[in-house]
């Protein structure tokens, strides 16, 4: 493998390399113990220095001379709104509304849930908690509350703050009575709600522990800067986990504050000044380092976009938004392309608008296959970078350094190289290290660079034993995956989405990506499920471009002959399920999971996280229509 300098420095030369990295920040006391060492193989980065992330977000950039620079562009083709919201109109946002929390008994420690919609009350409560060292977890707007109950029970907030309602294409989404469920089922009760009426002509507080957002901030309690210890708890935020609970991953500040700067500086290639565009939500964890945080700690303005990339208003969205504030790196799902390239394949609605500023596309979420990368490759004469993390790591740790002239070109089908600070390794079942195009389990050699989790909420060994602890020395990332011989790292999907077929270990990420080659496909997945003989075997389902006249039967027939000719028949690969559309989250995972119960006939919950349940329905139709599953027998 080829690594840079950089690269080289952060493995061999860990606390030079990342004291480096953090004197590019303001701290109120800069950091003496680099990386100090705990039981259970974790680690803390600069535990003695100390540091504030909304002051970082804010005040720095004004001190700076960027007070009257645009922080955030809300655009929302959902209400016909944009706002431009400079950096001292956001200290004075902020301010006021930490002022609030505070004069409501909230200090450092306490913990608040933060349930709303992609507004800019949004970003404001996350920072006005950072400021008092509020411990902030935002919950995706308009999760059931179930799900909403069960993270109020872990996290215990003293406060939730909240609005009256968010919107989904053209429908709106009411969340009070959503969070008057929750509240109810949970054992735990909050001591406050703020709530943000976007409709002020129905403002009803019916409950004691409600307050109006509006009139609390305009009370002006101002709140000044407080000081923390970098290890201090940023955010918790939730992820699934194996057992039903959610697992809540646990932020620190200085180290977190660290690698976003590293990363938009040499990942990104962003300064200040210039504008970035993560098309995702504040409720996942991009939204978190590259909606809010990582932007604005590089004096960036942020896009914060209330919005689809479809049907708000139509395929051009995303390039309307790129052409009317500029933006020069975008980050998005590549579902989000994938949906723009069935709509408009041609480009018809992207040739309306000037990209001239564009640089960069990246795409993350899900892995991008190399059809969907060649189209917005072609369509758009920029680098298109798949690059690969996670919840857990709380930044890339595969990617293209777009800050060095020498970088490699992007691949398409791999998320590219190590990132500064992660060793990664694609190891067996043994925890051998293996070689180039042998496939196995993706981990990371401990230390884990700074910025990444330091801990599950009310979980004491939660970390260690659900990542630590099947191969000594390794953080275990819960993928599959392979390099090849220049390097380059592909991340097949998780490791429970390799199957076994009469005893062969088959990817269906490699599978998914012989489908999508193909050349009236839109998007798929494939899934194993049970078979009487073979154990497992795999089934494809497909969303067809628009205006494909062909054949169910001759669909059938291509994508065998495909993975047959790519694999062979040991893939045992029979029958391919054509569907309007794929089960996703609001993120744009497909939830494959879900698909194989489908088609197992496995009564399962559908997951709140799910973007329409009506999807279930339409698959299990075409399920039925087709004769396919356990249901069947075949």
């Amino acid at each position: 493998m080829h690594y840079s300098t950089d690269y080289k420095n952060s493995i061999e030369n860990k606390s030079d390399f990342w004291k480096q990295q953090a004197s590019k920040l303001y701290w109120k006391k800069f950091p003496e113990m680099i990386l100090n060492s705990k039981d259970d193989n974790a680690y803390d980065w600069f535990s003695d220095g100390l540091t504030n992330m909304s002051y970082l977000c804010i005040d720095a950039q004004i001190e700076q001379g960027r007070g009257n620079q645009t922080a955030i562009i809300y655009d929302s083709p959902v209400t016909n709104i944009i706002q431009k919201i400079s950096y001292i109109d956001l200290k004075e946002e902020v301010e006021n509304l930490a002022g609030v929390l505070r004069h409501k008994g909230l200090r450092k420690g306490d913990t608040c849930i933060i349930y709303m919609p992609m507004i800019p009350q949004a970003v404001f409560s996350m920072l006005a908690c950072a400021r008092l060292g509020v411990i902030h977890s935002v919950v995706f707007g308009g999760f059931a509350p179930n799900e909403l109950a069960l993270r109020i029970e872990d996290a215990k907030p003293k406060m939730i703050i909240s609005a009256d309602f968010g919107i989904e294409f053209d429908k709106k989404i009411y969340y009070k009575p959503l969070l008057d469920d929750a509240i109810n089922l949970s054992n735990y009760k909050p001591q406050n709600c703020l709530i943000y009426h976007r409709d002020v002509e129905n403002v009803v507080l019916d409950n004691k522990i409600y307050l109006d957002y509006v009139s609390e901030v305009c009370k002006k309690y101002t709140a000044s800067v407080e000081w923390f210890s970098s290890t201090h708890p940023l955010y918790i935020l939730y992820t699934s986990g194996t057992t039903g609970k959610p697992k809540g991953i646990v932020r620190d500040t200085g180290g977190y504050a660290t690698a976003l700067k590293y990363t938009m500086d040499h990942i990104y290639n962003t300064h200040a000044g210039e504008v970035f565009w993560a098309a995702s939500d504040v409720g996942w964890v991009v939204g978190h380092s590259y909606i809010v945080y990582g932007p604005l700690l590089q004096g960036c303005t942020t896009v914060l976009f209330e919005g689809k990339p479809i049907r708000t208003p139509d395929a051009g969205t995303f390039w309307r938004v790129c052409h009317q504030h500029q933006v020069k790196t975008m980050f998005t799902a590549p579902t989000a392309i994938r949906a723009i390239k069935k709509e408009d394949f041609e480009g018809v609605f992207l040739n309306k608008y000037d990209l001239s500023n564009l640089r960069y596309l990246f795409l993350a979420g899900e892995r991008c296959d190399p059809a969907t990368f060649d189209w917005a490759k072609s369509r758009l004469q920029i680098p298109v970078i798949d690059h690969w993390w996670q919840t857990e790591s709380g930044w890339p740790m595969l990617a293209l350094e777009m800050s060095n002239p020498t970088s490699p070109n992007p691949k398409a089908g791999s998320s590219n190289y190590p990132v500064s600070g992660f060793d990664v390794q694609i190891l067996d079942e043994e925890g051998n290290v293996l070689n180039a195009h042998q496939e196995g389990f993706v981990a990371i050699k401990l230390p884990l660079p700074p910025g990444c989790l330091i801990a599950l909420w009310n979980q004491p060994h939660g970390f260690h034993q659900s990542y630590l602890s099947k191969f000594e020395g390794y953080y275990l990332a819960g993928d599959g995956g392979y390099f090849d011989e220049e390097g380059y790292f592909y991340i097949m999907g998780r490791i429970d989405d390799v199957i076994n077929v009469a005893g062969h270990r088959l990817s269906t990420g490699e599978m998914e990506e012989i489908l999508a080659s193909h050349p009236d496909i839109a998007e798929c997945a494939v899934v194993g499920i049970d078979d009487a003989l073979r154990g497992q075997r795999p089934i494809g389902f497909v969303v067809l471009k628009d205006q494909v006249e062909k054949s169910l039967e001759q669909i059938q027939e291509e994508t065998i002959q495909k993975i047959r000719s790519y694999i062979g028949a040991v893939a045992f690969y029979r029958n391919t399920v054509v569907v309007k559309r794929l089960p996703k989250t609001r993120s744009g995972k497909i939830l494959r999971k879900n698909l194989r119960m489908l088609a197992d006939a496995i009564e399962f919950t559908i997951p709140s996280t799910i973007d329409d349940p009506v999807i279930l329905d339409e698959i299990k139709e075409a399920l039925e229509m087709q004769k396919i599953g356990k249901m069947f027998d075949i």
